[in-house]
């Protein structure tokens, strides 16, 4: 009787990581495979290295790969109480570290990292088999045997999952050498810079930020005496991110800053720092928030896009902070109050007909519904989907929370009009995260059309996912091909 409950069971169930993965319906699966399966993927923020693109890097093996840098894994390890020498140490190797994380992997069941890991192995390196301690050694040997072949460098990765566009990350201080290199070299995944400005107003620590300014007056050619002068530098630096291709900003912020202008002196504010002094908090906040409504105006002017990553808060532990620096994987989701600085900073700019094209990601979910109508606000029919709810981000990057956020888009804007998915990522494995994303989507549509909550219309749906995983993005970056 066991036996046959057992083989009941098993006809029931679906294959793990099968052709129809995360796909309920037949009409999601349409959608899937017919409509969104092999659209390119545009990248457009991502923490990827341009360095190793344009060198075109070869991996030695599998962790160097996928475990460098790679602080979901980390965090993960540590909960299952993996020593930090196999997790960040110098003293142990790279297979050590990943037997480490082979033993980890079947505890992760229900945390995306067990979806993630899966699906990159299944889709870069064929292979079906599910990392276990028992499998780690014949996955870590195959797969780093062909990390060493020519198909398998970075540039052959990117073709190899169909990227078309990648936007790293980038200081204003950044030569962009290696974006120039790549061109130059006509490597097949279109790579851009984006504005990264978040050091030029990170004024908590005055001898910090001065040591910062001096390397942005010596790449501009600007000498900072003032405020003025260093908005004239960051204004040279956008000019120069503008000529190479760059024609987005992304600032990573716990929240956006406003105040009535003019309630501090930025002159002034400006004079302390170059004394050293150090600025209270208020002061610091007003910093922040003229700097940024300066730099969003000289977006505006260059027909540029901006994002606004917030919500995070980091560092918590300063301990390990101490020990491993910034990155390592002790940041989590804030609960900072969001909407009225929001509304208040976007309705400044957008007074003066001066809004640029605006990205919002909150990484709090309890924020998602003020997030999907503050977009609203400010959508004037200029350009479509002029201001957008951006895809769940870092710990929402996950079905829940893909699913969340598009559900408060939908309900409460256009989900048609979303420039859909991107990584986030630091590591040339990470592109099934597109795919995560589209099979998320089209599962969300094709079970509201087995709901009858919407038409069988497969022309008409099968368009809006064709726009939403690829062409809203192509259309509304306007990249320079």
């Amino acid at each position: 009787m066991l036996d046959q409950v057992s083989n009941r069971l098993h006809k029931q169930n679906k294959a793990f990581l099968d052709e129809d993965f995360l796909l309920q319906s037949e009409f999601a699966q349409i959608l899937y495979h017919d409509y969104a399966k092999n659209l390119p993927i545009i990248d457009y923020h991502c923490h990827l290295s341009p360095k190793d693109i344009a060198e075109n890097r070869q991996f030695n093996n599998l962790s160097e790969i996928w475990l460098a840098g790679d602080h979901y894994k980390w965090r993960a390890m540590r909960t299952l109480g993996v020593d930090e020498k196999y997790i960040t140490g110098k003293d142990s190797t790279d297979k050590e570290k990943f037997l480490k994380w082979a033993k980890t992997v079947p505890y992760t069941l229900r945390n995306p990292l067990y979806h993630w890991t899966h699906l990159e192995l299944k889709r870069y390196f064929d292979i079906d088999t599910l990392l276990t301690s028992d499998t780690a050694d014949s996955i870590y040997e195959k797969a780093s045997t062909l990390l060493q072949t020519p198909h398998y460098s970075v540039q052959g990765l990117l073709e190899r999952m169909n990227v078309e566009t990648v936007c790293s990350t980038d200081d204003p201080i950044d030569s962009l050498e290696f974006h120039v290199k790549a061109k130059k070299e006509g490597v097949n995944t279109h790579l851009f810079p984006a504005f990264r400005p978040d050091k030029s107003y990170a004024v908590e620590n005055p001898e910090d930020y001065l040591e910062y300014l001096q390397k942005l007056q010596d790449v501009s050619g600007i000498e900072i005496q003032s405020y003025d002068d260093l908005l004239l530098a960051l204004e040279n630096r956008i000019d120069f991110f503008h000529r190479h291709g760059g024609r987005l900003s992304d600032h990573g912020l716990e929240k956006l800053y406003y105040y009535n202008l003019g309630k501090y002196d930025i002159q002034k504010l400006f004079k302390k720092l170059q004394s050293q002094e150090a600025l209270g908090q208020d002061e610091i906040d007003y910093f922040k928030f003229e700097t940024l409504l300066h730099l969003s105006r000289m977006y505006h002017a260059k027909g540029w896009t901006q994002q606004f990553h917030l919500g995070a808060l980091r560092n918590t532990n300063e301990r390990m902070l101490r020990i491993l620096g910034p990155d390592t994987g002790f940041d989590s989701i804030g609960d900072f109050s969001q909407a009225e600085a929001i509304a208040g900073f976007l309705n400044l700019l957008d007074g003066t007909d001066q809004l640029a094209k605006t990205i919002l990601y909150n990484l709090n979910p309890a924020d998602n519904e003020v997030m999907a109508t503050m977009i609203g606000n400010f959508n004037d029919g200029s350009i479509k989907g002029k201001v957008q709810f951006g895809s769940g981000w870092w710990f929402l990057d996950q079905k829940d929370g893909m699913e969340k956020q598009m559900n408060a888009l939908s309900n409460m804007g256009l989900l048609s009009c979303f420039v859909g998915m991107l990584t986030d990522s630091r590591s040339f494995l990470s592109f099934p995260r597109h795919e995560y994303f589209r099979r998320t989507l089209c599962n969300l549509l094709g079970n509201d059309v087995t709901n009858g909550e919407l038409p069988a219309d497969e022309k008409w749906l099968g368009k809006i996912v064709s726009d939403i995983c690829y062409y809203n993005a192509k259309n509304y970056f306007q990249f320079e091909q």
